[in-house]
């Protein structure tokens, strides 16, 4: 801790308490100012991918439950992540137990004009989704729930030979067919992370 001390001008850190009294001072919108400066830094490139994570929330104060009669036990985080430079571009934190096919939408729509491509797991296929997204000029890639036979084949992985799968011989770039292929399997790789 001395190099925060040096780098804040502090002789002593202030306490744990004091730093979380500081925090709930600020509004939510102050803080998504500050997400969506520090956003503009990076270099993203359009490809973006969502998903949900609960966490236990065993540091919250037991006397703070009991005098407000809560019962917080977990939280939902959502975050919608750059896949280039893993830059989370917006959150969304629920004590509810709220689907994400519900959250997913408000998330997008607050970041429209930095997304081209929505990678999802099957939590997101949802036809409001993939609806608002296409309206948006989004390319939703979410896998399919599967409910039949036929929705596990949309979802396998796309073994075709064609012509546009190769490398272009005059600038060596990926066509854009191989270049959704490539994203397409990266969707199974978002939906493995924990």
């Amino acid at each position: 801790m001395p190099r925060i001390r040096k780098a804040s001008i502090l002789i002593d850190l202030p306490a744990p308490s004091t730093l979380c009294k500081t925090f709930d001072r600020l509004d939510m919108i102050v803080w998504r100012v500050l997400l969506n400066i520090s956003v503009t830094l990076l270099p993203t490139n359009g490809v973006v991918g969502i998903d949900a994570s609960g966490f236990d929330q065993s540091h919250a104060s037991k006397h703070y439950t009991k005098r407000t009669k809560l019962t917080i036990q977990q939280l939902k985080v959502t975050l919608l992540v750059d896949t280039k430079t893993n830059a989370i571009l917006n959150l969304h934190v629920t004590t509810t137990r709220k689907h994400d096919s519900k959250i997913a939408p408000s998330l997008i729509k607050r970041n429209i004009h930095k997304v081209s491509i929505l990678l999802g797991g099957k939590g997101y296929d949802d036809r409001k989704i993939h609806a608002s997204a296409r309206e948006d000029s989004i390319r939703p890639l979410i896998k399919h729930r599967e409910f039949s036979s036929l929705h596990k084949a949309w979802n396998a992985p796309d073994r075709r030979q064609s012509p546009w799968s190769t490398q272009s011989k005059r600038d060596g770039k990926l066509s854009p067919q191989t270049q959704i292929r490539r994203i397409r399997s990266l969707t199974v790789l978002v939906e493995a992370v924990p």
